[in-house]
């Protein structure tokens, strides 16, 4: 049967406008260079800090996209005016941080599955296939095993606030606790992560423009700023656990370390940067074990120094063997299926410090803040 004649005056005349088809280029998509990206309907912390990952790790795969021999020295327009809006936002530099290569790049496979890594998976990636997912994923499970010393630190503070002897011991017995499964979490660095794939592959997009030699003057953000700016690279130490765990047990470091360590917080989320300077800022806790008189909680205390200084031990250890060693094994060519990798920040880590030499430092100065009972 024909279809009725009015329903042909109804149907609307067939464009290729309503289909997205260019009449000069088809169904290729004229100019598609990115456009400039609004930042206008991103609503709520969340939203903004998932903008944040993938525009930081664009970002990071564009400077380094053909190595450190020609990094990119000017981000385009198109990616620089939206990035450094979301992070201007936020309080963070416009820069890969840990808080958006970690903290806010994991998913579970299965919601209702256990929180390890065989039911995790990154939300972005770099090259590095299954190394990458490795490091990232381990470490999610060392932030995910700090939460009880995490918890621990505010109740420890309370209790002297209070002052409750019992509470402040179970505090302390909860943060050693605490160390030694970060300890634990980070050795599964060894199953998870090839040293060789980490140090050629993965590392260069970790790094950043400053104290770097392959961008010395820093990365021009066009839009934003005529001159070069200057950001570090991706660090452990831009993780707030450690600093926390730091300014709570007193541990004092050397100026040039504490000087870096400092300047990490800045690459922090400002909430958690303020929740370490309130723990700086609390009554503090050498003190008043050591006026206490109370020899259980000199004990605990001296064993959360000790497990802390076996956590930066063990860290020492994995950067050895990824990043010393790797390098040995590198430049021996004993690698010859991966790229060559880069040579500007040799044996220096991504935030661009002499990485051995810092580690041992900040591990020497925790074992100093030892106590030892005057009577």
């Amino acid at each position: 049967m024909e279809p009725q004649s009015q329903d042909l005056k109804t149907a609307p005349f067939l464009t290729l406008g309503r289909f997205h088809i260019s009449e000069d280029y088809g169904f290729l998509l004229p100019s598609p260079l990115m456009p400039l990206l609004n930042c206008q309907f991103l609503t709520g912390y969340r939203e903004w800090r998932l903008a944040r990952l993938v525009l930081s790790f664009i970002t990071m795969g564009y400077v380094w996209q053909d190595g450190e021999t020609q990094p990119k020295e000017i981000l385009p327009r198109n990616l620089a005016l939206p990035f450094v809006e979301v992070s201007r936002n936020l309080g963070l530099p416009p820069i890969l941080v840990h808080s958006d290569l970690v903290l806010a790049n994991w998913t579970t496979r299965n919601p209702g599955g256990p929180l390890e890594i065989r039911n995790l998976d990154t939300i972005v990636s770099f090259p590095g296939g299954e190394s990458l997912r490795g490091f990232v994923l381990v470490t999610v499970l060392v932030e995910k095993a700090a939460v009880p010393g995490i918890k621990a630190l505010v109740q420890a503070v309370n209790a002297i606030l209070q002052p409750s002897p019992d509470s402040l011991l179970q505090a302390l017995q909860q943060l050693r606790v605490s160390i030694q499964d970060i300890t634990g979490a980070l050795g599964q660095m060894h199953d998870y992560v090839d040293p060789d794939i980490f140090y050629a592959v993965i590392r260069i997009f970790l790094s950043g423009w400053k104290d770097n030699p392959a961008l010395p003057v820093g990365l021009v953000y066009e839009g934003v700023s005529k001159e070069p700016l200057s950001y570090s690279g991706g660090s452990a130490a831009q993780s707030t656990i450690l600093h926390a765990f730091d300014e709570f047990l007193g541990v004092r470091h050397s100026k040039e370390s504490a000087d870096f360590l400092y300047r990490m917080r800045d690459y922090m989320p400002p909430s958690h940067r303020a929740f370490v300077e309130e723990i700086r800022l609390a009554p503090s806790l050498r003190t008043h074990v050591l006026s206490s008189g109370n020899r259980q909680l000199l004990t605990a205390y001296n064993q959360c120094v000790e497990s802390l200084a076996a956590l930066r031990t063990y860290h020492l250890a994995l950067v050895t063997k990824y990043l010393i060693t790797a390098a040995s094994k590198a430049k021996a060519q004993r690698t010859s299926h991966l790229p060559r990798p880069p040579q500007a920040l040799e044996e220096r880590g991504t935030g661009g410090t002499a990485v051995v030499s810092f580690l041992k430092s900040v591990r020497d100065k925790t074992l100093e803040a030892l106590l030892h009972p005057s009577g």
